[in-house]
């Protein structure tokens, strides 16, 4: 008796699910896509939340600015769970890998006395900024509309305490394994006066209801800050003999790069709408102009101190940051250059 073996293709009776077929066609579906696209609940709601009953426990109007179809939008990184959390994995072991060349190489008592004071006073504070931008990125993870939006939200809420507890183990390490660098941080982002302007514009964005325009403030601010922070004094600290800062800071503005990918996307599609783009235009427009403005002003007494600190021209470089934000989203279609 012989026997033969043989393969046997068996196609499958569906492609997809059927709101994918109706929307794509029937065709093959992305992970990405059986994930993400129209699981926002629409329905069977029940109840008006006591909090806010003028509006459904899930609904668009929880923000001015809005989409004919939420799904217009996607996430130009393909992120779902499992892609995500290996992406972030990669970048926290990435990061241990440089503290413990940095602690082995006892680099950070080699910071010039400038640099360390810098570090202390004005760089390990943010880690309270970060911890309210993943408030702020929560805010929007449940109030927005649309699982494309709210996904990312949700990842960007998740990276932000990831960069506060980034900062956190750079803060355990420069102070020599203890938490003291840390609460003194925590005593400046409370009673420091450069430090308070910045302050006060991350709690009235963490108060903002609309959660669109409190990721626009956000993302303003951060755009300017990181740019400040995490750019041009990399830069200074390479050529001022603080190359831990450098190895430190890359990490950060390595993560910014990443999640300048989803805002923007965003953006252009909020612009972009075929029914609501004309007025997300507008309310961007006065949004953007608003924190261009307040995070210059916010900022000005911190690029003060750095320059106190290091010299570094912190001054000219917060201008010049926020003349490439407005340029950065001019780009997008929401400001002009010569505002």
């Amino acid at each position: 008796m012989q026997f033969e073996l043989r393969t046997q293709v068996i196609e499958p009776q569906r492609k997809t699910f059927q709101h994918l077929i109706d929307r794509y066609g029937d065709r093959p579906a992305s992970r990405y896509e059986e994930g993400t696209i129209d699981l926002q609940a629409t329905a069977n709601y029940h109840f008006r939340p006591l909090w806010g009953p003028e509006l459904e426990i899930y609904s668009p109007d929880y923000s001015l600015l809005k989409l004919a179809d939420a799904y217009a939008f996607t996430d130009p990184r393909g992120f779902y769970y499992a892609p995500y959390v290996t992406s972030r994995a990669d970048l926290h072991e990435s990061f241990a890998s440089t503290l413990t060349y940095l602690e082995k190489r006892g680099l950070f008592d080699r910071l010039p006395e400038e640099w360390r004071a810098l570090f202390a006073e004005v760089v390990l504070p943010m880690r309270h900024y970060e911890a309210a931008a993943q408030m702020v990125s929560s805010h929007a993870a449940r109030f927005g509309w649309g699982t494309t939006i709210t996904q990312c939200a949700a990842y960007a809420a998740f990276d932000r305490i990831g960069n506060a507890q980034l900062l956190s183990r750079a803060g355990i390490s420069f102070g020599g394994g203890t938490a003291d660098s840390l609460a003194a941080a925590k005593e400046r982002w409370l009673d420091d006066d450069a430090l308070q302007p910045l302050r006060r514009l991350t709690e009235e964005t963490l108060v903002e209801r609309d959660w669109g325009l409190a990721m626009v403030r956000l993302d303003v601010t951060d755009q300017v800050l990181y740019a400040l922070l995490y750019a041009h004094l990399d830069d200074a600290a390479i050529t001022g003999g603080a190359g831990s800062y450098s190895l430190v800071s890359q990490h950060l503005s390595g993560w910014f790069t990443d999640q300048r990918r989803w805002l923007d996307a965003l953006y252009k599609t909020w612009v972009a709408d075929p029914e609501h783009g004309a007025d997300n235009l507008a309310t961007l427009r006065g949004t953007v102009e608003d924190a261009l403005l307040a995070a210059d002003t916010a900022l000005r007494p911190l690029a003060v101190k750095a320059d106190a600190l290091v010299g570094a021209g912190c001054g000219e470089a917060l201008t010049a940051a926020v003349a490439a934000t407005r340029s950065h989203l001019a780009g997008l279609g929401i400001t002009t250059e010569d505002e």
